[in-house]
């Protein structure tokens, strides 16, 4: 009998990729064909998979849609397999023929399980938290409508490290350095890394550069100036309105996100083909 027989799984699918509705009662055939099939969901929403205290949870969509069920799960973080129906597949290594051909390993070889920062950021108002959420990727303060120029102070550690005026500020884990960060010039981080980066978006200065701090330090945002616009963003997904004088505090959450490695491919394997890093130019 397979080891993956004895393992107890979850498929759980975007609703809103049509690609992944066409293919959700396919794939939970195969999957209950091969070992014991807990539940299978259209939702980004973990709840009733870790009701079930599954070993791994299957995940049908994109990048964001791993996003989104990560950080569904809080502190209670199962091992996920990220099937690929999206376009750039960064943290969902698997396509649809290698996740069947991979289906043993990939259910059931713990050796395979990578696990990675995530951060926790809190908004407060007057010394009071008013919202808190995990993220896998990042925190971005934004700008935001009409886009003029905002002024941001920040502390790392309770000491007040720099003010910083522009578009904003990326505060990102290594797993999200290849994110927003990575478009606004920050440095591409090995996700095993445990660390926060610090980007500022557009900063009106010469001086302000993207800084890499130790994962237990503290970091915190003061808005000083700010658009109606102004937001905290987290995984691009959810937004929190700023306003001045709100506090964004970001520190290292309790959790690891846990994702099931392609074994397929080595480590470098997404930067080099999904983002091209280090090839040589091409001329015509």
């Amino acid at each position: 009998m397979p080891a993956s027989a004895q393992t107890s799984v979850y498929v759980l699918g975007n609703r809103q990729k049509r690609e992944v509705a066409a293919a959700f009662d396919e794939f939970r055939r195969f999957v209950s064909e091969r070992c014991r099939l807990a539940g299978a969901d259209l939702t980004t929403d973990a709840a009733q998979a870790l009701a079930a205290g599954v070993d791994r949870i299957i995940v049908l969509g994109g990048d964001g849609t791993l996003l989104g069920v990560g950080r569904s799960m809080g502190v209670r973080q199962v091992p996920l397999i990220g099937v690929n129906f999206g376009k750039l597949g960064f943290i969902a290594e698997f396509s649809v023929d290698e996740f069947k051909s991979q289906f043993e390993r990939a259910v059931s070889d713990a050796s395979l399980v990578r696990e990675r920062m995530m951060l926790e950021a809190t908004v407060s108002t007057n010394g009071r938290p008013t919202s808190e959420h995990a993220a896998l990727n990042d925190c971005v303060i934004h700008a935001g409508a009409p886009y003029r120029m905002i002024e941001l102070s920040i502390y790392v550690a309770g000491r007040h490290l720099t003010d910083i005026a522009g578009d904003g500020l990326v505060v990102c884990t290594p797993l999200g350095s290849t994110a927003h960060n990575l478009s606004a010039g920050g440095p591409i981080v090995q996700s095993g890394v445990e660390a926060f980066v610090l980007s500022p978006l557009n900063p009106h200065s010469l001086t302000h550069r993207p800084l890499v701090v130790e994962a237990d330090t503290d970091v915190e945002i003061v808005a000083h100036s700010v658009n109606p616009g102004t937001t905290a963003i987290i995984d691009g997904q959810v937004a929190c309105p700023l306003a001045r004088g709100h506090r964004v505090r970001i520190r290292q959450h309790p959790a690891t996100f846990k994702i099931v490695h392609n074994p397929l491919y080595p480590p470098w394997h997404k930067l080099i083909t999904k983002l091209s890093w280090g090839q040589a130019p091409t001329y015509s």
